[in-house]
């Protein structure tokens, strides 16, 4: 496994991505890509950056080599210059990308990219998860930028697809939630041994990945204990931003974490020392107890497979036993690594500790589940949407 982007000079316009405004994510515009070879001549990783208010995660692109010769892209990123110019790299090495595999319904940060990454390739074919969704209109793929005539829908049964040879795939879902819907699809690569998911499980790395440490003021900033804190940039510091990031991203509001009133935030602000546009004008409405470091060694455990707090709060506690049939089948491969598109990859695991990851769906569950006062602020979120309709209410364990 090796990283393997190349040393040569790079023009600021190679990072540009021009439908920022279409999911306006930090970066925006700016976004750089870093390949990582997984398995040799084989398996390749394209990670870019995403966050909110510099809470950021790498989102992750995978590309597979067929058998037969060519390429199948999981779940395309944004196509920046750079982007494309390492995905053509290996096209010019290993033939054309024949396939580009959209496998969610309702991750926006991923549908967003697929038909602009998909012009860049004019002769691969789109093939997406079934029953895609758009809010509040329920657009054609095609208005969505999808291109209608090389794009298909995922057979229910794998082995008709046209990449059988090379892959298996598990769809979960439709989860109707309402005004919305959740699926996803995990594709197993047979020759290398290699589970690729989107959403449904992560592990999280105690130090930040190397996409986040190309640009470390998110770290830093996120670092800070106060509004006045100048923080030195040293990878203690880095650690500390990332780990604090990864609790916020993964809980919204870990317990550890307290909100400060806003009349507080304010005067804090007065007194930062950087109060540019890039600082948020000094304003800083975090709070971080004492013992945060241990809801975050909690979280991560030892690298462990989870599934996210968001998804076992408000979606995948909608269809219990829909999705732990669909993590049997999963857990029937003989799968050695598992790359998802957040958070850590790839993640030396065995099919048992995935399908321990979803052991909170279970009755007789009574490990391997993340802190209870951690999900406070995600059982309210739920508590109120269930009680105002919008979605359905959780089923009961399995």
């Amino acid at each position: 496994m090796t990283d393997d982007v190349n040393a040569q000079k790079i023009h600021p316009r190679d990072f540009s991505w021009s439908f920022w405004f279409t999911l306006p994510l930090y970066p925006y515009g700016r976004r750089q890509t870093i390949r990582k070879e997984v398995v040799k001549d084989t398996i390749w990783t394209f990670d870019q950056l995403q966050g909110i208010f510099y809470v950021v995660v790498p989102i992750r692109m995978t590309v597979v080599k067929l058998d037969e010769g060519g390429l199948l892209v999981y779940a395309p990123i944004a196509p920046t210059p750079e982007c494309i110019r390492l995905v053509k790299e290996l096209v010019t090495h290993h033939g054309d990308v024949k396939y580009i595999i959209l496998p969610t319904i309702s991750g926006l940060e991923h549908k967003v990219f697929v038909g602009p990454f998909a012009r860049c390739f004019a002769n691969a074919e789109v093939f997406v998860a079934p029953e895609q969704w758009s809010f509040p209109v329920n657009l054609p793929l095609s208005w969505l930028g999808l291109p209608s005539k090389r794009t298909r829908v995922l057979p229910e049964d794998s082995s008709t697809a046209p990449f059988a040879k090379d892959f298996d795939y598990a769809i979960l879902g439709p989860i109707h939630l309402g005004p919305g819907k959740f699926a996803e699809v995990a594709f197993f690569h047979k020759r290398s041994h290699t589970l690729l998911v989107t959403d449904s499980v992560v592990s999280v790395p105690e130090d930040p990945p190397a996409i986040v440490q190309l640009d470390p003021y998110p770290l830093l900033f996120h670092a800070k204990d106060k509004a006045t804190d100048i923080v030195a940039d040293n990878q203690l510091n880095r650690r500390k931003g990332w780990q604090r990031i990864s609790l916020f991203a993964l809980y919204f509001q870990p317990s550890v974490l307290e909100v400060p009133a806003w009349s507080e935030v304010f005067r804090n602000a007065f007194k930062a020392p950087e109060r540019s546009k890039k600082a948020y004008f000094g304003l800083f409405p975090f709070q971080w107890k004492q013992n945060w470091k241990q809801s975050f060694d909690a979280l991560r455990g030892d690298g462990r497979l989870f599934v996210a707090p968001i998804l076992q709060t408000l979606i995948l506690n909608r269809a219990p036993q829909e999705t732990i049939d669909w993590a049997d089948k999963i857990a029937s491969w003989d799968f050695q690594q598992i790359i998802p598109c957040h958070f850590d990859a790839p993640i030396q695991a065995q099919p048992y500790q995935f399908r321990q990851a979803f052991s909170f769906l279970e009755k007789q569950c009574s490990s391997y589940l993340l802190p209870e006062e951690d999900f406070t602020l995600l059982k309210t979120i739920d508590a109120g949407l269930n009680k105002s309709g919008i979605v359905p209410p959780a089923k009961d364990r399995v």
